[in-house]
């Protein structure tokens, strides 16, 4: 019996050796997420536009990191499909595609309207009241920008908007899921460079829907939601795809 115990006492320090040597892993990592981090926030920020090609030496210098550092980051960022590899010419901010805006409005259609109709009647609980107050005040902003004629400012609320109906789920994994989709879908206004065109007319919709759902009404809210997403598709994709013809 003990010679079992010391058997697996030294299969356990065995494994946990084996696991000290993946620090080193763990530290490039932690700092790569982070570099992604910088980079996705500068990239739907507007600060790197689609197209253009990321200098490894130029971003490693600015942000004193390794090589290997920034391409984990780089890499991490591909996956999320906000750049692009090419063979021999480098990394590239991605140019999404007509089809990828319309499979970006599928999947937001999905998710925040399940978000919505899982919240069900008044009276809500604590965790629901908050993401409806994140709503109104995401509402509340950009109406603020609108009036400021901020229409960057404009375009931001409306992505938070939309990040805080996708809350209201109170899924950790689906707020990860979208915040790439928004980040993706601010890729195509930043080619269209016209964020008041498309954000400012939605400003009154967005009111009604946080209305609805102040009220405790999240049928009406999803009725308005699916609409407004639909619209706001076939608005965008049309004049997308007549932008990309013209180049």
């Amino acid at each position: 019996m003990a010679g079992g115990v010391a058997k697996n006492d030294q299969r356990r320090l065995a494994e946990v050796s084996g696991l000290a040597r993946d620090r080193a892993l763990l530290g490039r990592s932690s700092t790569a997420e982070r570099v992604a981090d910088i980079l996705r926030d500068r990239i739907t920020e507007g600060y790197f536009p689609p197209g253009v090609r990321l200098s490894e030496e130029g971003i490693g210098g600015a942000l004193g990191v390794s090589r290997n550092t920034l391409r984990e980051a780089f890499r991490l960022l591909t996956h999320e499909r906000l750049l692009v590899h090419r063979l021999n010419r480098g990394v590239f901010v991605r140019l999404v595609t007509v089809a990828d805006l319309d499979d970006i409005y599928r999947v937001r259609t999905l998710v925040e309207c399940a978000a919505v109709r899982g919240l069900g009647a008044a009276p809500h609980d604590a965790e629901a009241t908050e993401a409806i107050a994140a709503i109104e005040a995401a509402v509340r902003a950009g109406e603020t920008a609108s009036h400021d004629r901020a229409w960057q400012d404009l375009s931001t609320a409306n992505i938070r908007f939309h990040q805080a109906i996708v809350a209201l789920a109170g899924s950790p994994r689906t707020d990860e899921l979208m915040r790439g989709v928004l980040a993706e879908l601010r890729l195509v206004f930043h080619v269209m460079d016209d964020p008041r065109r498309f954000h400012a007319p939605y400003l009154t919709r967005n009111r009604q829907i946080v209305e609805a759902l102040q009220a405790g009404d999240a049928a009406e809210a999803e009725r308005l939601l699916v609409s407004y997403l639909e619209d706001s598709r076939s608005q965008l994709s049309g004049a997308y795809a007549q932008h990309i013809a013209e180049q």
